[in-house]
């Protein structure tokens, strides 16, 4: 019997519970946990039936954690992943990698120079349907010449609302939940977004913390026109703060032949139109066209709904394929890393000047 891969967990929060039983599901164990803060990190592991609870620098040292999970606030991001590659540990870390894009290209050199498996959650393309749309694109060559579509939460519309995501940075909505919209894009189009227009709004010019009002610079919303580097156009719209929308996350591909839909609130249908007909392909392996595509993302018999979690179990299953020597095609990486802080310093830099911006060059996503 094979020894499982040992992940240690840096953060309490809801993130670190996420990967706890996604690690769990995909068979290995989770050996340790860290925080900040001693007593939550106690009562954290207590409640996950973990053993140890350490300081993040304690867990990287420790010798039954072969990878580690960076699951903190963003700012952290970078301290504790370059700390876990110069220990010799495998990485997950959440998204975004870094702050910018020159931090982000550092620690995936750095992962690169250490030999050490890194990764980036970017999970919705975990689900099958994505997968069954990337392979129709790819294999009929359909050429895709208009995107669109939007990612809207409401977790932020209140003006009480306020963690630390409200102090992360300049583009708190585009960089948490925008750069899951173009991965997903890039990666079942094999397009790059070249060239974009951004306008940033906000709803709350300030909110309330603690019975205090504090001043917010970051946006809650984002409103972007873009090209890419095979000729497409699109426009996406990305809020944090649309009451009523939990996470409706849409994307829509036109070609000359088909269009095709996803909606990941209803992740198990993929929509497909095309002039004489509509219809609307189910999840599974059977119901599927490119059945050998998506059967390894299956997870569940037909008619049972596949989710969030499972897409995590899926990624998670990647990773510690990848640390026993099977990198599988598709996995996203610290590359991928790279390439959203790219995206994202690039609607700072349009929205701050009105202007039309050039993405920077980094490693392709997903390529077809």
């Amino acid at each position: 019997m094979r020894k499982p891969i040992r992940s240690g967990i840096i953060g309490t929060g809801f993130m670190g519970t996420v990967h706890t039983r996604a690690v769990r599901a995909a068979g290995g164990v989770v050996t340790a946990y860290a925080g900040r803060d001693p007593g939550r990190t106690a009562a954290a592991a207590e409640a996950a039936g973990v053993e140890l609870a350490l300081t993040p620098a304690e867990l990287i040292a420790h010798p039954d954690v072969d990878v580690v999970h960076v699951c903190t606030p963003n700012a952290q991001h970078v301290e504790l992943a370059a700390a876990a590659i110069a220990a010799g540990k495998h990485v997950v870390c959440e998204k975004p990698l870094a702050l910018s894009a020159a931090e982000a290209r550092t620690l995936l050199t750095a992962a690169e120079a250490a030999g050490v498996v890194h990764a980036v959650p970017f999970v919705y393309r975990y689900y099958p349907v994505v997968r069954e749309a990337r392979a129709r694109i790819g294999e009929a060559g359909e050429r895709i010449w208009l995107a669109h579509g939007h990612y809207l939460q409401d977790w932020l519309a209140a003006r009480h609302s306020f963690n630390w995501r409200i102090d992360e940075g300049e583009s708190r909505a585009f960089a948490d939940i925008g750069v899951h919209w173009c991965d997903l894009l890039e990666f079942t189009t094999g397009h790059r977004i070249s060239r974009l227009s951004a306008i940033s709004s906000q709803l709350h010019e300030s909110r309330l913390a603690e019975g205090a009002e504090v001043p917010v610079a970051s946006e809650d919303g984002v409103t972007m026109l873009f090209e890419t580097d095979r000729g497409a156009t699109g426009s996406v719209v990305i809020s944090q703060a649309s009451p009523g929308r939990k996470n409706r996350l849409w994307l829509s591909l036109d070609g000359e032949r088909f269009s095709y839909s996803f909606d990941q609130e209803n992740p198990d249908r993929l929509w497909v139109g095309s002039i004489e007909d509509v219809s609307v392909t189910p999840k599974g392996a059977e119901t599927t066209r490119a059945a050998s595509a998506v059967a390894p993302y299956v997870t569940v018999p037909s008619g049972h709904p596949q989710g969030y979690q499972d897409c995590f179990t899926l990624f998670m299953s990647e990773v510690h394929s990848a640390v026993r020597g099977q990198p599988i095609e598709g996995m996203p990486t610290f590359a991928d890393g790279v390439r959203a802080a790219a995206l994202t310093e690039a609607v700072v830099s349009s929205a701050d000047s009105a202007s039309w911006v050039q993405v920077g060059a980094t490693e392709p996503v997903g390529r077809l």
